[in-house]
């Protein structure tokens, strides 16, 4: 199973076109259009608007394939001009640098596919798939074993790649297989135990591969209307426990066990603690959210300002779990 939805539509990387575009800055901008598909690489792409942080300077080169075909021949493009490729999800566990990111950024969230399978209780998905929308779809059909998930703000790839988990579930516990894509376009298909996972951590993560679909293993037969119903629970806990009328990354930080980030955070006196638009959640501590106007460097230098704090009160590093992506040095 692929995620390609048609056979003759590949992204060639040869005979190349290129047309000029005038952005609202009025500054010219370069989309290279790779024939015989709807696939196009455009220059300077602000990323503010695919980040849930809503912060973030451009990309040198963008792309946004929609199949398998399209997404070999981006990595062929980049290879072939020797571009540092960086891949972005649904940009929810993200941090990018008011200064961009070079090199090509690919985007992930146009591969989309799904497939529920009643004989095997397996669920098929591309990288691009919605996790929420994927839980909905689940309870609803009576399939167990997603309902942890609907508060999760990322895409199927990015799940896979952090072990994205809640409510002591994870992706780990789940996942039969995940097919990775190399820079010189091999597909390989990899177990768990292969991707070497840990706590929000797995083997892809830093890495130069990129996730195209994964196969889960989920209990179909239940009564959909109690799996809705826990689905349901599982929603109105996150939205009465975590801030969702700001723009955030979800949780900051991971949890140092046996604390957790949150109540360290919280006790050290930083709720609410401001730099720039880049806020300490009142709600819930290991959340900064963009209050307006915040930069990526106020959310940067609130990341190093809350590890500061904790390691004097507490003598605990807080390790990152937002990734960041671009040039930080000297943003403080």
């Amino acid at each position: 199973m692929t995620i390609s939805q048609a056979v003759g539509n590949v992204c060639t990387v040869s005979a190349l076109n290129t047309k000029k575009h005038q952005t609202a800055n009025s500054v010219d901008s370069e989309v290279i259009y790779l024939p015989n598909t709807d696939c196009a690489i455009k220059s300077q792409a602000c990323l503010s608007a695919f980040t849930s942080y809503r912060v973030g300077g451009a990309a040198d080169l963008y792309v946004a394939p929609r199949n398998l075909e399209a997404l070999q021949a981006s990595f062929k493009y980049a290879k072939e001009r020797d571009l540092k490729v960086t891949t972005l999800g649904a940009g929810s566990n993200l941090l990018v640098s008011d200064g961009g990111i070079s090199g090509l950024v690919i985007a992930t969230r146009h591969l989309r596919f799904s497939n529920f399978d009643p004989q095997t209780g397996q669920l098929t998905v591309a990288a691009g798939e919605s996790i929420p929308s994927l839980a909905w779809a689940a309870a609803e059909l009576g399939w167990q074993g997603l309902e942890w998930a609907v508060g999760i703000p990322g895409t199927a790839g990015g799940a896979v790649v952090m072990n994205a988990g809640a409510h002591n579930s994870c992706i780990a516990d789940m996942l039969v297989s995940a097919e990775v894509l190399s820079p010189d376009g091999t597909l390989e298909t990899l177990t768990p135990q292969q991707l070497g996972y840990n706590y929000r951590t797995s083997l892809l993560q830093g890495g130069d591969r990129i996730v195209t679909q994964a196969t889960l293993q989920l209990a179909p037969g239940a009564d959909p209307a109690k799996v809705v119903a826990i689905t349901k629970e599982h929603k109105k806990h996150r939205l009465s426990t975590q801030p969702y009328n700001f723009p955030s990354c979800g949780s900051v930080f991971r949890n140092p066990k046996p604390y957790s980030a949150g109540w360290l955070i919280e006790q050290t006196g930083l709720k609410g603690y401001q730099i720039g638009g880049a806020q300490v959640a009142l709600l819930h501590a290991n959340f900064i959210v963009n209050r307006g106007g915040a930069k990526a460097s106020d959310i940067f230098c609130l990341i190093r300002h809350i590890q500061h704090q904790v390691q004097e009160r507490w003598s605990i590093n807080l390790e990152p779990e937002v990734k960041m992506l671009g040039e930080f040095q000297g943003a403080c």
